[in-house]
This record gives C-alpha cells, structure tokens and sequence, in this order.
C-alpha cells in the first residue's frame, strides 16, 4: 500500500477547533496596533535569496543552516522568508515608503519558515506578527512599542507570567571594539568553551554571550562588559529608554548578555520572556536596527521593531486557561426546522436576524431530522439558544426560544419581534458585545 498522505513534519495543520483562538488572538493584537496608528503591510512568502544573506548576515544560523532555499526555473535562488524584518524592509525600500524623512509605522503577520528540530512551540513553519517603525530615531518609540506589547499582555491576562529583558548593543562602531575585546578574551579560554561557542569567536563572537550551555556562561563571568563600550549617545538613548518604561510602569530586568540573534540589531534590544514554556521561553522579541536600510542599499533610515510567535503564544493561553469561554461555541443560536413549510420560513427569519443582528453567529440546521437529532446538533454546537419552529409555531407567527445552557423556561416570541429579544438576552450573556 502506498503511504499515507501527511503533511510535512514541523509543518501543521490549523483545525477548525482551534482556529477560533487564533481568530481571536489575531484580532486583539490588530485591533491594538490599529488603536496606536500602525498600518498593515502584506509581504510575499517567496524573496530572493540574497535579500537575507545581505540582511541576517551570512555568517548567522539561520542562513547557515536553517533556511528553505531551492532554484526556480529561472536559475535565481528563492527562500521562504525565515523572519519578516528584511521583507518589510526591502518592501519600505522597493516602494520609497520611508524617503524624504516619513515616518513608517507598521505592522504584518503571517507565517515564517526555518528548517529546525520541531519541538512544543518550535516548528518549521510558525507565524509570526511583526511590527516596524522607519525614521524615529529616539528612545520615544523604543519605549512605545515596549509599552503596547505591556498592554497587550494584560488584554490577554497573561502580564503576570511574562518579564522584559533590556540591553543596549550600542553602534556598530562602538559594537566593534567590544568585540575585538571579547575575542581577545574568549581566545584565551577558547578549549574551555562549548563547540558551538569555539565555531562563533571568530564569526559571530556575540552569540557566544547568547550561549545556552552553563560552563560557557561561567566562563563569562568574568568577560568584558558590553555596557563599559558604550558611547555617551547610546548611553543617553538607553536612559531615556528606561526613564519612558518607569514612567509607564513597565516593570523590567536588564541583562547584559542579551544581544538577539540577528547581526542587523543595534542600540535596543528586547525580549519577552516566559517561564510557562520550558526551553522556548521567548514570546516577543525586537530592537533598533539604524544600520539596515543602508546595509540594504538604501539611505541611512532609523528603525526599530519587534515580532511576536503565535504559536507559542496560543499555547501560553492554553497553558494558562486565559481561553474567553464564547471560544468553546461555534455559534450563539441554532435553528431547529420541522416540516418543508417551516423550513422555508427558518430560512427567511434567519436572514433577517442576519440582517438586524450582523454580529450573530446564527446557525440554520441542515439535512432535516427528528426533533431528537437537531436538538442533539443544537448541544454540540454549542449554541446558549435553539430557536424552534414547528406547525404550530408556524400557525401563530412565533418562534420557541429555548435555552441550552441555563434553567430558564422556554418562551414563546413573535416574529416580528424576535430580534429585539435575541438582543436582550445575549447581550446579558456577551455574546454580541
């Protein structure tokens, strides 16, 4: 027999069950970001190869290792996108959206792809939702975009779970003598590190900061500081920083050897972090990035910005039980027909509530069946009404509104006035606020 048709390891499938969640997480973060004045941007999948080499950096994990790349018919190299930043960028670039000094808020969603060993919160394909901002130069926007993650936090009710971690990498200029120093110094108990720490010294010597591994961390105990290197404008930019996240009352940590995995990242650097998700403990993540644009072959362009993993912060609700307990129905009413001539009229009547009532989730049910059998589907849909309408019910001009998930009586509403009481009672139980 031939083998069963699946679908790529690390790459999921999204079941209807699920998917009101995501909706709603999806939803709520939109909504936010609509309420600070970001705009959507939508980016393709596919870019050129080189777009992330010249941005990531060559030498980084995820161009060395992780990346889907393959050859179109063309001969060009294509890549699934393995973050959203350098599209975003590339896109601001392609389309002149940030020339003459305008300012850029933005914001995208959408899935990421990284060729990984697929693990409770890390897969090959996951989505993310980034957000960019492109020339504001100041701490001010640092700050806002710390302080919007904070808020959205507590919207889902999961702020007590979560904690900020802050460094400043300061300029390229000033991230180069720390580094000539910390090569020095990892050079001189180079045996004593990790393997994938001796394979960075050289290359990427600041993830050796990053490193996972405790004996590596030990050695670091007594390496140069990054903070020592810092500039008096990187300095100024870090306080003001901090001054916007204590007057908001953004509580935070700083860690000095957080210094992010992309090479791009410059002056701020964040990280949201959990301790609710064993080894993947980061949910958001972002910083300043002044130097990209021109790296890119554009003009000198401050920017700064963040992305979000949606998967893990799916499972971080789940987790949690911060479910909105409307996501366990797929409907708020149920429509139960008997008889041809009342099916006709379920299906008018059912318009109609569309039309007076449009946030309604009505359901009208198909395939006929015993009074036994639709009230069975009325159950599990989960639906906190079912509207009947029999001959009798026909006769009169009325429908039977029956409660499913409470003790109240059955009543018996006129049609014309059927919308009006489906208001009534489920705004009293939320269902169309």
């Amino acid at each position: 027999m031939s083998k069963p048709l699946q679908a790529i390891r690390g790459m999921n499938d999204i079941l209807p069950e699920q998917t009101p969640l995501w909706r709603y997480f999806e939803k709520t973060v939109a909504d936010l970001l609509d309420g600070y004045g970001y705009r959507q941007i939508r980016m393709p999948i596919v870019e050129f190869t080189e777009l992330f080499k010249r941005s990531i950096g060559e030498v980084t994990d995820i161009v060395e290792k992780e990346m889907y790349t393959f050859a179109d018919r063309n001969g060009d190299s294509l890549t699934l996108r393995p973050e959203g930043t350098a599209s975003c960028v590339r896109a601001v670039m392609q389309h002149s959206l940030a020339g003459g000094g305008q300012v850029q808020k933005l914001w995208y969603q959408g899935p990421m792809f990284r060729h990984e060993r697929p693990q409770k919160g890390r897969y090959r394909q996951f989505h993310q939702i980034g957000v960019e901002t492109f020339n504001l130069a100041g701490p001010d926007v640092d700050a806002e975009l710390i302080v919007l993650t904070w808020r959205l936090w507590k919207k889902l009710g999961i702020s007590e779970h979560v904690k900020l971690e802050l460094n400043s990498l300061g300029t390229s200029a000033t991230r180069t003598v720390y580094r000539e120093a910390l090569v020095e110094y990892l050079q001189g108990c180079y045996d004593e590190l990790d393997e994938d720490s001796q394979r960075r010294v050289l290359s990427n010597p600041l993830r050796v900061l990053d490193s996972k591994n405790p004996d590596t961390q030990a050695l670091l105990m007594d390496a140069p500081q990054l903070e020592d290197y810092l500039d008096e404008n990187s300095q100024t930019h870090f306080a003001g920083l901090r001054a916007r996240l204590d007057a908001a009352g953004v509580p935070y940590v700083i860690n000095p050897r957080l210094v992010r995995g992309l090479d791009y990242y410059s002056e701020t650097v964040f990280e949201w972090v959990t301790d609710q998700l064993g080894a993947q403990g980061t949910v958001c993540a972002g910083g300043r990035y002044d130097g990209l644009v021109e790296q890119m072959g554009g003009r000198a362009t401050p920017a700064v910005g963040f992305a979000m993993g949606i998967e893990r912060l799916i499972l971080m609700l789940e987790t949690l039980g911060k479910i909105p307990e409307a996501l366990s129905r797929q409907v708020d009413v149920y429509f139960c027909a008997f008889g041809e001539a009342s099916e006709l009229a379920a299906l008018n009547l059912a318009e109609r509530l569309r039309d007076e009532l449009p946030q309604l989730r009505l359901q009208v049910n198909a395939g006929a069946g015993s009074f036994k059998s639709q009230f069975k589907k009325a159950d599990k849909s989960g639906a906190l009404y079912a509207l009947i309408l029999g001959d009798n019910e026909l006769e009169s001009n009325t429908v039977a509104v029956k409660p499913l998930r409470t003790d109240a009586e059955q009543q018996s509403v006129a049609w014309d006035v059927l919308s009006e009481h489906l208001r009534n009672n489920l705004c009293d139980d939320a269902a169309l606020n």
